[in-house]
């Protein structure tokens, strides 16, 4: 903790959180944000970008904006997902750290601090691990299978660490400067610009109010995306099977000839059902693989964007609309 103040002498830091339904918690979110970071930074803001939430969430933004000079609210117009979201804010960011975290308070932002000191130890992006999860059979099982996803698209190492509680140095979004997908994941955008990525345990609160929106469809449904968005292993397993596949028919073949060499006959109709059902699953998968990443292919080459800003809240436009 000393050595992150003493070094936040000219250091400027921008938050950047998702905000879906949070109405309960953001504002005392920014509170607490708003005390900690006049500690570690010269110059700070905290950037709350609605996705499109169901409550109150955006009309409480814009009232923070209109209190305080150091926060700004982006307005999204619809649902994109966490990390569309995150991506709008990143790109919104204007000083030299980002650091991302939920709006729920479960990344307390106390622990900011110990993120930044470990940035400084040569890192350029450093994780908030948390010390233990706690969630039910389905939501642990979806998680474990999108950690798997992200593996494939950035280690499997580095994957077990990641967590939406991050810091990390502003100019790595050049690297991804000219993306344009509906189909987004901040950490493997960063993989793009940097391998100097730590992580250390911090302590993870428990959920203020509401269930989180990451059911166990919608963690399924953003691993494919990065199975198939950024990896091409699903690709490569396709070939596997089907080259399995291959070896299969081979000992078929042989063990049909064989028989038939040495009693004349061989097994009817089980026998052919299975082989023929077999290989069509095999055919059917392989399609399946190549049609996802057609799919991706398809939807990129429209230049879909992965987001649109509806409304933009700072302290400058609330004086504004009241003069």
């Amino acid at each position: 903790m000393d050595s992150a103040l003493q070094s936040s002498k000219g250091r400027s830091i921008s938050v950047v959180t998702p905000v879906y339904n949070g109405e309960a918690s953001i504002a005392e979110l920014c509170r607490r944000v708003g005390e900690v970071l006049p500690r570690v930074a010269t110059q700070y803001e905290i950037i709350l970008v609605n996705d499109d939430s169901r409550d109150r969430s955006w009309e409480i933004i814009s009232e923070l904006c209109s209190r305080s000079s150091t926060v700004r609210g982006l307005n999204l117009m619809r649902n994109y997902g966490q990390h569309n979201a995150l991506l709008c804010g990143i790109r919104a960011a204007q000083y030299d750290v980002i650091v991302t975290m939920d709006d729920d308070l479960q990344h307390p932002p106390e622990e900011i601090p110990r993120l930044l000191e470990q940035l400084e130890q040569g890192f350029d992006v450093v994780y908030g691990t948390p010390k233990a999860k706690q969630h039910g059979f389905l939501r642990v099982l979806a998680s474990r299978i999108t950690r798997l996803a992200l593996g494939m698209a950035i280690g499997w190492e580095l994957a077990k660490n990641v967590s939406a509680f991050r810091v990390f140095r502003t100019r790595l979004r050049d690297a991804f400067a000219e993306y344009q997908s509906p189909f987004v994941s901040i950490d493997v955008l960063l993989t793009w610009a940097t391998t100097r990525i730590g992580a250390i345990t911090v302590g993870f609160e428990p959920r203020r109010s509401g269930a989180s929106t990451y059911t166990f469809r919608r963690l399924l449904r953003h691993a494919l995306d990065m199975m198939t968005g950024f990896s091409t292993l699903p690709l490569q397993l396709a070939s596997l099977i089907g080259f399995s596949c291959t070896l299969l028919g081979i000992a078929v073949f042989l063990y049909v000839f064989v028989r038939y060499c040495l009693e004349g006959s061989v097994p009817g109709f089980p026998f052919l059902a299975s082989i023929i059902a077999i290989f069509s699953g095999a055919q059917l998968f392989a399609l399946g693989v190549i049609g996802e990443y057609l799919a991706r292919m398809h939807f990129r080459t429209m230049n879909q964007p992965p987001y649109a800003v509806r409304d933009v809240a700072t302290a400058e436009n609330s004086k504004t609309q009241s003069q």
